[in-house]
């Protein structure tokens, strides 16, 4: 006998060697690269619609993701700040090897 499905069911799926969460909820499905929050979606109602709806809802889905991932690589804007943050993080670092990095903890005696 078939459960009703009343929430959301997430699982880990390997696609080639990059894991992603699968979400299987009332509404729809969700496709996630893990540790991510944007992937693909697609809602039931587009699935039983037909071939057509299905083929823009994917094509959709996908141009919005590749988009994304286009901007965050060779975005104008986003260039100079990516750069001036890595040279801050490099002069936060200290010259000595062995120094503890952040904040150490005072030990009482």
């Amino acid at each position: 006998m078939a459960v009703m499905l009343d929430k959301a069911l997430k699982r880990e799926v390997a696609i080639g060697d990059e894991p992603y969460m699968l979400t299987i909820a009332p509404d729809g499905l969700k496709l996630v690269p893990k540790g991510k929050r944007n992937g693909v979606e697609l809602r039931w109602e587009d699935l039983v619609s037909g071939q057509a709806a299905l083929a823009v809802a994917l094509n959709a889905s996908l141009e919005r993701l590749t988009d994304r991932s286009r901007r965050a690589t060779t975005d104008p804007v986003q260039a100079p700040v990516a750069a001036a943050t890595a040279r801050s993080d490099s002069r936060r670092r200290s010259s000595k090897p062995d120094a503890p990095r952040g904040r150490t903890k005072r030990r009482r005696a």
